[in-house]
């Protein structure tokens, strides 16, 4: 299982719409567009988790640099969230 990291997108991308642009590269396991806490508005980027590697592999490399209602998406492989200093 890989989990991608997918930024630069449309600030009207959902979850079910990005789960929609990976859906020919494969099984997904989960789609999600990460959103302000407080306004609820789309943060410009997501993550998808696809079952298959290869299949992740290809959806990078056809759907990074892609153009999407203007923007140019980013497509590579989540690394994983760093701790950061309590505020």
């Amino acid at each position: 299982m890989t989990k991608l990291y997918v930024g630069n997108l449309p600030y009207s991308y959902t979850d079910s719409s990005l789960r929609d642009l990976f859906s020919t590269y494969g099984n997904i396991v989960s789609a999600t567009v990460v959103t302000d806490r407080n306004s609820g508005r789309s943060k410009g980027f997501g993550f998808v988790e696809l079952e298959d590697d290869s299949s992740a592999q290809m959806a990078m490399t056809e759907l990074n640099g892609k153009d999407i209602d203007g923007r140019k998406i980013t497509v590579n492989v989540a690394r994983p969230m760093e701790p950061r200093p309590q505020r």
